[in-house]
């Protein structure tokens, strides 16, 4: 499978609003996000979107013509047991608005917690990157992700969160030293 570029996928969403007509407006996040974040080389093969407006299904069919794999969906917040903070739609950061397309990423605070939800080592990376490339403060992060578990199911998968975050937060406190 070929890795995608961020200029790549612009240009096939401009495809897909200009073939369908129809208004186009998603949050990207996972590698194509984290490239928008000045990650340049990270590599991925698909696309990880929320859909805010437009037909998700229309879109991941377009996506699948083109051999692009997709994980779409209109509620990123239930990806997980542990769900974003509130307001993270509001606090998204346009990067390319035209007349029937939209692309957003996350505020890098909510890109953080999206990424220590799942918790893999390259999540983890991924948000290190971030939080370290725009200087994230570590209390905050703490308080997003006290947001996240405010608004998710009582779980225990929740303190496996908490484990994450309070490691994550150490762990960037620990490079912000040195």
């Amino acid at each position: 499978m070929k890795n995608l570029e961020i200029e790549t996928i612009k240009k096939i969403l401009e495809e897909f609003v200009k073939d369908t007509g129809e208004q186009l407006e998603l949050i990207l996040i996972g590698g194509l996000a984290l490239q928008l974040y000045g990650l340049e080389d990270r590599a991925t093969i698909d696309i990880d979107a929320e859909v805010e407006k437009g037909d998700l299904f229309k879109l991941f069919h377009f996506l699948k013509e083109k051999g692009i794999p997709a994980d779409l969906s209109e509620n990123i917040a239930g990806w997980s047991v542990v769900s974003m903070p509130e307001g993270y739609r509001e606090r998204a950061k346009i990067i390319l608005q035209d007349t029937n397309l939209v692309i957003k990423i996350l505020d890098p605070y909510d890109f953080v917690i999206a990424k220590l939800r799942r918790g893999t080592q390259e999540d983890f990376e991924d948000a290190l990157f971030v939080a370290k490339r725009f200087n994230l403060n570590p209390e905050k992060i703490l308080e997003y992700g006290e947001l996240a578990i405010k608004n998710s199911i009582k779980d225990t998968a929740l303190l496996n969160f908490k484990n994450r975050l309070d490691i994550f937060v150490k762990k960037l406190k620990e490079e912000k030293k040195s």
